[in-house]
């Protein structure tokens, strides 16, 4: 049974929770046959001078440690995969040392390992980014580009760095899912793509139907979260082997 457009519904791990088309759905889908080289035009530059705080910050880590990569980590993967993942923001001493998204953190270790065990990803992940892991039908960004003090972007930042999301997604169209990891990149998901918040609540496990795309809800897969039992290995695999079965489905 298809939920009525703009109602709230109750949470249901792993089913269907809302229908809802938000206005800008069709943007968020059309059609582009560029891939990486037009993705990447995208991008925030290494220079992005949107958000004072951040770029205060960056220009301090600089200083510090030169040899790190320290600029906005842009996108890994190609622009025609299927399923995005959106994380939270760079880790200080994960992506922004490396460069890749979740690369040189536990954060990565779980993700990678679970993309490979799934079918997401193939090679051998080393926590750096000219290793051989190369992913399969997927892509991974963040909600906000720059890593941010204490690992906690502020909401204006959040809303600033949108823009980047939502051509992030423009650009890809044979996007069918999206899987946001933690609670404020799902929120600036379901902002991205036009939708209101209060009907498509965050939960652990929760699938939403946003116009033509399915958005899954994990948990971030932080060491904090993984230490506290908030969230196991079984239970993020089980969200990409739902997520899986969705687009075998459909192949």
């Amino acid at each position: 049974m298809r939920h009525k457009p703009r109602t709230r519904s109750p949470y249901h791990s792993g089913s269907s929770v809302t229908q809802h088309t938000p206005k800008n759905a069709k943007n968020a889908m059309r059609p582009n046959d560029e891939t990486q080289s037009l993705a990447d035009s995208h991008e925030p530059s290494r220079d992005c001078p949107l958000c004072p705080r951040l770029v205060a910050f960056r220009h301090s880590v600089r200083a510090r440690e030169p040899s790190w990569f320290n600029a906005p980590v842009p996108s890994f993967g190609l622009a025609d995969a299927r399923l995005l993942i959106v994380g939270l923001a760079p880790g200080l001493r994960g992506a922004n040392r490396t460069g890749r998204p979740f690369t040189g953190d536990y954060a990565g270790d779980l993700l990678f390992r679970t993309l490979v065990e799934t079918g997401f990803a193939r090679g051998r992940y080393e926590a750096r980014p000219d290793d051989d892991l190369t992913l399969v039908d997927a892509r991974i960004t963040n909600a906000v580009r720059c890593v941010p003090p204490e690992n906690t972007p502020m909401p204006a930042e959040i809303r600033t760095c949108r823009r980047f999301l939502e051509q992030t997604i423009a650009d890809m169209a044979r996007l069918r899912v999206i899987v946001a990891l933690g609670r404020i990149a799902h929120d600036s998901v379901t902002a991205a793509l036009g939708a209101r918040r209060s009907t498509y609540p965050f939960g652990h496990g929760a699938r939403h139907t946003v116009g033509r795309l399915e958005l899954f809800d994990s948990y971030h897969c932080s060491r904090q979260n993984t230490n506290t039992g908030t969230l196991t290995p079984d239970m993020f695999r089980a969200v990409f082997a739902a997520v899986r079965a969705v687009l075998d489905e459909g192949t």
